[in-house]
């Protein structure tokens, strides 16, 4: 087992031992090492070690006897399930984006002005690429240029919509940014806002479509797997 590093060092410990359950390296009903030589074998504090215990007791992995020590109850991957149902879920909120963006391209594509295009280019290039330290900061920006698009389409229901979903929305967004699912890049963007100043409604449509397209396919493919 290696020792610990990261920042958050309790989920980090979580994510180690039970990591090593699931490898079986103990087996149901063996105990665990005691607090003081897993908190040696993953260099972190011992109240970390209690805190990962906590957490594997709640997820079902680890059962602890009062006077007697920790041990192994299942080495089943009990988060699946969840995983899968989140997965599951954030189908639908990409879905209802998905809705969303594309009425908002097509109305924007009717309505456009060079002024609205001049701006979009500029938040665009305000959002840069993904890949900093602070995420948070990113998610804003990437959000701000999308909420942009919906506010070019000059429909005040569809603005509102945004906003009332906003908390999904950028959900979204932070969805890309993990392994899983692909980020759509700065040229995917790029394409909608072109769309947009062709004035042409089912381009911009195409757009949205292409630019959704293969975070879709993946999540389909994660549920599948």
């Amino acid at each position: 087992m290696r020792s610990l590093n990261k920042t958050n060092l309790a989920d980090t410990a979580v994510d180690a031992i039970r990591t090593e359950i699931l490898a079986r390296r103990w087996t149901v009903g063996e105990k665990l090492p005691n607090e003081a030589t897993l908190s040696a074998m993953l260099a972190v504090s011992r109240g970390t070690v209690r805190e990962a215990v906590r957490v594997l007791a709640s997820q079902g992995y680890i059962e602890t006897r009062q006077g007697s020590g920790t041990y192994v109850l299942s080495t089943a991957d009990t988060t699946r399930p969840l995983t899968m149902a989140r997965r599951a879920g954030l189908r639908d909120q990409f879905e209802a984006r998905l809705a969303l963006d594309v009425e908002a391209a097509r109305l924007a594509a009717l309505r456009q002005t060079p002024t609205m295009v001049v701006g979009l280019r500029a938040l665009l290039a305000e959002r840069g690429h993904s890949g900093g330290k602070d995420q948070a900061a990113f998610i804003a920006r990437d959000f701000a240029f999308h909420k942009a698009v919906i506010a070019a389409s000059q429909n005040a229901v569809l603005v509102g919509m945004y906003e009332f979903f906003s908390t999904l929305i950028a959900e979204t967004i932070a969805a890309t940014l993990e392994d899983d699912l692909p980020e759509p890049d700065m040229a995917a963007h790029a394409a909608i806002v072109d769309a947009i100043e062709s004035g042409e409604p089912d381009r911009a449509d195409a757009a949205v479509r292409r630019f959704m397209a293969p975070v879709l396919t993946a999540l389909d493919m994660l549920l599948l797997s």
